[in-house]
């Protein structure tokens, strides 16, 4: 079956284009917004030849894996009949609810044991999360180039004195690089600002309070200017990413609150004056203070779990991240990442919490091959097989939701296991120049010279899951429970 047909089939398991009103593609999932969920039929879907997993959330996940996704998206979304990565402003009837990723095998289960393997959230951190993470998922596969070509260039200059800043071909490839990250919180506030139903051009504009003065070309007063209340001095580009991520939101909501009393004749008019004017005043008082606070705050948290607490810290991050996973948390990392990444910030692009996270996913391949050789479920052990091979490449989520997590115990132990690749991540002083990969792809965006300390690392993980979970992790009336041959 090719890309076009698996397409084609997705399309008719999730209710035709009639039920469809957005597609995304992110690194390793098709995201569908769906308009009535009762029309999706999961089994089916799940059978579709391709898929890996199906995640149900407030849009519709359908895993297919790295490289394959962008394959899959372009032929669904002309058959959508929407721009890949976009969806339809004017939708009223998009779905709220946020539900617990399902936890199903790769196959169709037995429908007596849906229930007991199928948990639902319908939280409000879990839906703003969601939509955080919908502002930045766009941005990715643009963070990944730039920052591979940041960390590529940075080693050429290094090791050949800079010998190519000359060339016009080189320098182009640089701008790429720089380019992205100098101008991110213009792209931030415009997803931001489109995500919560505004004007994407009018988050783009907020966006520009958060780019440098001598990028923007800042008219200087004579005199050095005030900021009131704080008394402290007039500056752009205060807060960063965060600040843009805020005022896009914050431009959103004024624009419908403005646009709800603003009569028809003079809406395009004075509707996105009145945002920008007043949006942005309150932004350069409040938002842009806050969001300088909250990005010095999670810079110093990061070193202190990082710097401070070492080994500690990573043994921390490592066995904590896939709990945040199952339950929707981790979306709030997308920003971070994206933080580290940016080669203006305190780590120069360099990214030293992401391989520390990679290494849960290591965790999860012990676990999942110590299952394997210790349960007797022949069944059982034909869904672990075939979900390995793609989590050592960094598609977790068919073993996480299909094989660890509806265990229980599986779990815990792979993620305790995971802990001491975290251990090493931390103590290799491991980083990454970019994102959006993981497992063996890890090796791709790892700083050059650190790949055969990555394995190691990734190698320690695979054993602290299989040891944990060969001794305590596997309970073979639960495996027979949920997964009866």
């Amino acid at each position: 079956m090719n890309n076009a047909d698996i397409a084609k089939k997705i399309l008719d398991k999730v209710g035709g284009k009639e039920n469809v009103f957005s597609n995304v593609a992110c690194m390793t999932r098709l995201r569908i917004g769906i308009r009535d969920d009762s029309k999706v039929n999961i089994d089916q879907l799940k059978r579709v030849d391709g898929v890996l997993a199906v995640v149900e959330a407030d849009t519709l996940q359908v895993v297919l894996g790295p490289g394959k996704v962008n394959k899959v998206a372009e032929p669904f979304a002309e058959l959508t009949g929407y721009p890949l990565g976009s969806a339809d402003e004017d939708e009223d009837t998009i779905s709220t609810d946020t539900k617990q990723a399902n936890l199903q095998e790769l196959k169709s289960m037995a429908s007596q044991n849906k229930a007991a393997n199928k948990a639902k959230h319908d939280k409000p951190i879990q839906r703003g999360l969601q939509h955080i993470a919908n502002v930045f998922i766009p941005l990715l596969p643009g963070i990944i180039a730039a920052g591979l070509i940041n960390g590529l260039t940075n080693v050429i200059d290094y090791q050949t004195g800079s010998a190519f800043n000359n060339d016009w071909w080189y320098m182009a490839i640089k701008t790429i690089g720089w380019g992205l990250f100098t101008f991110l919180p213009i792209f931030v506030g415009m997803n931001a600002t489109r995500e919560f139903k505004g004007s994407a051009i009018l988050g783009g504009i907020g966006g520009v309070f958060c780019l440098s003065a001598s990028i923007v070309g800042f008219p200087m007063a004579s005199q050095a200017l005030s900021m009131p209340i704080s008394n402290t001095p007039y500056v752009t580009g205060v807060g960063g990413l965060l600040t843009a991520l805020f005022l896009g939101i914050f431009l959103a909501w004024l624009e419908r609150s403005i646009r709800k009393f603003m009569p028809s004749i003079l809406d395009t008019f004075f509707t996105p004056l009145l945002t920008l004017i007043v949006g942005c005043l309150i932004a350069v008082v409040f938002l842009q203070p806050v969001g300088l606070w909250l990005t010095n705050a999670i810079y110093i948290a990061m070193d202190f779990v990082y710097g401070k607490l070492s080994w500690f810290g990573g043994y921390i991050l490592s066995s904590t991240f896939l709990g945040l996973v199952s339950v929707g948390l981790h979306q709030a990392l997308t920003p971070i990442h994206v933080m580290l990444n940016d080669p203006t910030g305190p780590t120069h692009g360099i990214n030293y919490l992401l391989p520390i996270l990679m290494t849960a996913g290591g965790g999860q391949v012990g676990a999942g091959l110590a299952l394997f050789f210790k349960s007797s479920n022949k069944r059982f052990k034909k869904m672990v097989m075939s979900s390995i091979p793609v989590a050592i490449l960094g598609v977790g989520e068919p073993l996480m939701y299909a094989v660890t997590l509806p265990l229980g115990r599986s779990f815990i132990t792979a993620c305790i296991g995971a802990g001491f690749g975290g251990i090493a991540a931390s103590l290799f002083k491991l980083g990454t120049v970019s994102q959006g990969v993981s497992g063996l792809f890890g090796l791709l965006i790892m700083q050059p010279g650190q790949q055969l300390l990555y394995l190691l690392a990734m190698l320690i993980a695979y054993i602290g899951g299989f040891i944990c979970t060969w001794f305590f992790g596997v309970d073979e009336d639960r495996i027979d429970e949920i997964f009866p041959e």
